[in-house]
C-alpha cells in the first residue's frame, strides 16, 4: 500500500490527501493527540489572488530616479519581470548601495515563521547570502520575549537553558500542588512550534494535571488564558501590574515569617537589597497587599488568600507568560517572579519553582530530550553593526542616533537598503502609522514573498518565493521528538523560486554562485543537513537511513527515561553546577545591572508606573490587548479560509466586557472604531464574560488595510496601527505592544470594503 505523503509546518504535521476543488487537502497526522486545523488554511490560500506570481518591481521606483518621488504608498502599480531583470535590477542595486555606503547600510530583516523545514529557512540563507558580500546590519532577540532574553541571563544565565529546559509536565502532574499562572496557559498557543509539531500535547498534559489535583489559579485580564475540563480560580487584575502583586506576594510572604532563607542563602544573592525595597527603605512606600491592590485592582484579601495558599502548598510552581514581556518595563515580570519563587523555595525540586512560558509553544513542557541538529551555515558577518529586534522605526527615522542596550551606548547605522525575507514587519512591528514614514526613507526594499500582504505592497522589488508545498524539505525541530520529511506537493505556482533559488540567482549576480550553493543541489543540501545532525546524536539514538526515513516519511525519538526538572543539578550541587551569572547564584540583585544606571531598570525587580494603563487612564480609558490568534499563527495565512473563524464579516473581533460596552451604547455584533492618538482600525464586537472590565482584546495577524477615504489607519482590524512603539526599558529595548490604552464607538458610515487580500494592479509582461 502506498503511504501518504507528508508536509509539517509550524502548527503541526498533515498527511495529504485528495482533494476535490484544489487537488489535496491536509489531514491530521495520526499520531497527532490534539491537531490544529491553522495549517489547513493554505488550502485556499495556495492558488488564490493573493499569491505572487511573477517578479515585479513597483512602477514609480523602476521609472524615478529622483528617491523624493519614490513615495510608497502601499497601493502602488508594479511592473512584471522576468527572473534574469529581476535578479540584475536587485543585484545592481545591492552593489550601488555597497559600494555608495557600505554593507551596514544594508538592513536583512528576517523575523518571522516561514518555514518549519530545516533547509528552507529564509533567514538561514538571507544572511548566508549577504555575510558572503559583505555583511548586514542585523538584529537582536526576538518579538516575543526581548525583555526576558536580556534580563534573564542577568539573574539566571543563559535564557535558552530557562526557557527550553522547564520542568516537564510529567513531572507537574505527579508533585505540583499549586500551580500559579501570570498571564495563564493559552492552549491557542500551544498549537505551534519553532521547527515543526508532531502531536499536539499541551492540552492533555493540562487536563491530566488538573484531573490528578493540581490546583490551577490564572492571573490574567482574561479568564480564557486557563482553560482546562474542570474549573480553575481565576484572579483578573489590571494589565501590566503583575510585578506589584508579585513585590506584594514577596512581602507578605516575608512578613509572615514563610520565607525559605535557608533557600535564599545557598542559592541567591542580594535578599537583602530586595528586601530594602520591599520595605520602602528609599522611597518610604513598603510593598504590601495594600499598596498592590490599589495599583493591580485586586482587593486586599484576595492577595492575603493567595499567600495563604502559597504557604499551605506541599510544592508551588509560577508560570510567566511571555507576553508579560511585552509592555513597557517588560523586564520586571520575570525577575519580580524568579524573586518570588526563590522566597518559596521550591526551585529544583520536582514539580516546583518557576517556567516560563507554559503553551506558548507546544515544546515548553514537553517529555522529550533536546535533539542535536546542524542548520544552513551562514558564514559570517564582517559588520557589527545590529539594532534591538523591535526598534526598526527608531533606526530609520535616526541615523547616526545613539541608544543605550544592555550596558552598551550603541549608533544607528543610516540604512539605504532592507533585504526582508521570511516574515511580516507590516504584522509584528508596533505603531505601523510610525512605521510606514519611517520606511519611506531607503533608497530601496527588497522582499522575497509568497503573497500580496502589506510587505509586499510597501516593497519596491518583490521576488515570488515558493511554499513548504511546493518544495522538499526536512522537518528536524530540536524541541520536538518528531522528524519529518516534507514532500512537494504541487509545482512551484506562476514563476515562484525558493529561497536557495532566489539567492543563488542573486549571487551569480555577484560571481558567487558556486560559494552560495557549495555545489550542492537543494536534494544534496538536506540530505547534507540530515547527515551531519546524524553525527552529532548519541549512539543509541542514531537516525534511521537518510533514504529509509524518506520512504517511511517520519521518525519519532525515544522519550527520555527521567523527567525534566529546572535547575534541578545547580540545586543539587551549586558549587560543582553554578550558574553562568557573576555570582553563580539567582541573582535578586544585580551589581551589573546596577552599574549600568538605567532609571527604568535598576539592580532589582521593581514596580514602575507604566506610560499608559488603567491606574492613569484619562482621555483614553480601556486598555488593548493583542495576543494570539487561535486560528492563524501571527499574520500567516489570514488570506486563507480557516482564519475567517475568527472574524466576523471578514473583520477582526474585539472583546469587550459587557459594563464597558454598555457604558458607551454598543451592543454585540456592533460594527466599531477603536482609535487613540497613534491610529484606528474597525473591529467587530464581541460582548465577553472572560475579560475584565476596562480590558479589550484584539487578536493580532489582521493583514494592514489602511483606508485614507475614511481616514482609517486599518478596516480590517490590525492592532498594531493603535500599539506603543518604545522600548521596554534602556536595558532589552523589546517591544512594548501590551502598553496600550485606546477608546471605542460605534462607526456608523457604510463599511468600508476589505481590500487586504487584493493584489496590486499589476502590469503584466509578455
Amino acid at each position: 500500500m502506498k503511504k501518504s505523503k507528508l508536509t509539517s509546518a509550524h502548527w503541526g504535521t498533515y498527511e495529504v490527501g485528495k482533494g476535490i476543488e484544489k487537488g489535496f487537502k491536509l489531514l491530521p497526522f495520526k499520531d497527532d493527540k490534539d491537531p490544529s486545523e491553522i495549517g489547513r488554511g493554505i488550502e485556499t490560500a495556495l492558488e488564490s489572488s493573493s499569491r505572487i506570481r511573477k517578479p515585479s518591481i513597483r512602477k514609480r521606483w523602476l521609472e524615478s530616479k529622483n528617491k523624493e518621488k519614490r513615495l510608497r504608498t502601499g497601493k502602488d502599480e508594479f511592473v512584471e519581470v522576468s527572473w534574469k531583470e529581476a535578479f540584475e535590477l536587485a543585484g545592481t542595486e545591492i552593489k550601488r548601495i555597497i559600494s555608495t555606503y557600505g554593507n551596514e547600510s544594508i538592513y536583512a530583516g528576517s523575523y518571522g515563521w516561514a518555514s518549519a523545514g530545516r533547509f528552507h529557512h529564509a533567514q538561514s540563507h538571507l544572511r548566508r547570502f549577504f555575510n558572503l558580500i559583505g555583511g548586514h546590519t542585523y538584529s537582536k532577540n526576538t518579538y516575543s520575549y526581548a525583555a526576558a532574553e536580556v534580563i534573564v541571563p542577568h539573574v539566571l544565565g543563559n535564557f535558552y537553558n530557562s526557557l527550553f529546559n522547564t520542568t516537564s509536565w510529567e513531572s507537574i502532574t505527579e508533585h505540583t500542588s499549586l500551580f500559579l499562572a501570570f498571564g495563564g496557559v493559552p492552549l491557542k498557543n500551544g498549537q505551534i512550534n519553532q521547527g515543526g509539531v508532531g502531536s499536539h500535547n499541551q492540552r492533555e498534559y493540562l487536563n491530566k494535571a488538573y484531573a490528578k489535583g493540581v490546583k490551577f489559579i490564572n492571573v490574567s485580564p482574561l479568564k480564557s488564558d486557563l482553560e482546562t475540563i474542570g474549573n480553575i480560580d481565576w484572579i483578573p487584575l489590571k494589565p501590566n501590574t503583575d510585578v506589584a502583586l508579585m513585590l506584594a506576594l514577596c512581602y507578605e510572604i516575608n512578613n509572615a515569617r514563610a520565607t525559605n532563607y535557608s533557600f535564599i542563602s545557598k542559592y541567591t544573592i542580594g535578599f537583602e537589597r530586595l528586601s530594602e525595597y520591599l520595605n520602602g527603605k528609599k522611597d518610604g512606600i513598603i510593598k504590601n497587599a495594600d499598596w498592590a491592590s490599589q495599583i493591580t485592582g485586586i482587593k486586599k484579601k484576595v492577595i492575603f488568600d493567595l499567600v495563604q495558599k502559597i504557604k499551605k502548598s506541599k510544592r508551588t510552581i509560577l508560570s510567566v507568560s511571555w507576553s508579560l514581556t511585552r509592555q513597557t518595563h517588560g523586564e520586571q515580570p520575570y525577575w519580580a517572579a524568579i524573586a518570588l519563587a526563590s522566597m518559596i523555595g521550591d526551585i529544583g525540586k520536582p514539580g516546583g519553582g518557576i517556567g516560563f512560558g507554559y503553551s506558548a509553544m507546544n515544546s515548553i513542557g514537553n517529555h522529550y530530550k533536546r535533539i542535536p541538529a546542524v542548520s544552513l551555515p551562514q558564514g559570517i558577518n564582517a559588520v557589527n553593526k545590529f539594532i534591538p529586534v523591535a526598534r526598526i522605526s527608531e533606526m530609520l527615522e535616526t541615523p547616526g542616533g545613539s541608544f543605550d542596550y544592555n550596558g552598551s551606548k550603541l549608533n544607528y547605522p543610516n540604512i539605504k537598503l532592507i533585504y526582508w525575507a521570511g516574515g511580516n514587519p507590516f504584522h509584528h512591528h508596533q505603531d505601523l502609522n510610525r512605521m510606514i514614514k519611517a520606511w519611506q526613507r531607503p533608497d530601496t526594499i527588497i522582499s522575497n514573498e509568497w503573497c500580496w500582504n502589506a510587505l509586499a505592497k510597501f516593497s519596491d522589488i518583490v521576488l515570488p518565493v515558493t511554499t513548504t508545498l511546493e518544495r522538499e524539505d526536512i522537518a528536524l525541530a530540536p524541541r520536538d521528538p518528531y522528524m519529518i520529511f516534507m514532500s512537494k506537493i504541487v509545482d512551484p505556482i506562476g514563476k515562484s523560486k525558493s529561497d536557495f533559488e532566489i539567492f543563488s540567482g542573486l549571487a551569480k549576480e555577484f560571481n558567487l554562485k558556486n560559494k552560495y550553493t557549495d555545489n550542492r543541489t537543494e536534494r544534496e543540501w538536506l540530505k547534507w543537513i540530515y547527515d551531519e545532525s546524524n553525527a552529532l546524536q548519541e549512539d543509541n539514538h542514531k537516525f534511521p537511513d537518510f533514504e529509509d526515513f524518506k520512504k517511511d516519511g517520519w521518525y519519532k525519538h525515544p522519550d527520555p527515561i527521567d523527567q525534566k526538572i529546572f535547575l534541578q543539578e545547580f540545586i543539587e550541587d551549586p558549587e560543582i553546577n553554578p550558574l553562568d551569572t557573576p555570582s553563580g547564584k539567582i541573582e535578586l540583585f544585580s551589581k551589573k545591572v546596577d552599574s549600568f544606571k538605567y532609571s527604568d531598570c535598576v539592580g532589582h525587580p521593581k514596580w514602575y508606573p507604566e506610560k499608559e494603563y488603567l491606574g492613569n487612564a484619562s482621555k483614553y480609558k480601556l486598555h488593548l490587548l493583542s495576543n494570539q490568534p487561535k486560528f492563524k499563527l501571527h499574520s500567516q495565512l489570514d488570506n486563507g479560509q480557516v482564519a475567517d473563524n475568527e472574524k466576523s464579516d471578514g473583520r477582526a473581533i474585539i472583546e469587550v466586557n459587557r459594563s464597558d460596552a454598555n457604558a458607551r451604547g454598543l451592543s454585540d455584533k456592533m460594527l466599531v472604531k477603536v482609535f487613540n492618538d497613534r491610529g484606528s482600525c474597525l473591529a467587530v464586537l464581541k460582548i465577553s464574560e472572560n475579560i475584565m472590565e476596562g480590558v479589550v482584546n484584539i487578536p493580532t495577524g489582521a493583514w494592514l488595510d489602511p483606508s485614507k477615504s475614511d481616514a482609517l489607519s486599518c478596516v480590517h482590524g490590525n492592532p498594531n496601527v493603535l500599539t506603543l512603539d518604545t522600548g521596554t526599558s534602556k536595558l532589552a529595548q523589546g517591544p512594548s505592544s501590551h502598553t496600550c490604552l485606546v477608546e471605542i464607538e460605534q462607526f456608523e458610515k457604510e463599511p468600508p470594503k476589505i481590500r487586504a487580500f487584493d493584489p496590486p494592479k499589476i502590469i503584466k509582461s509578455n
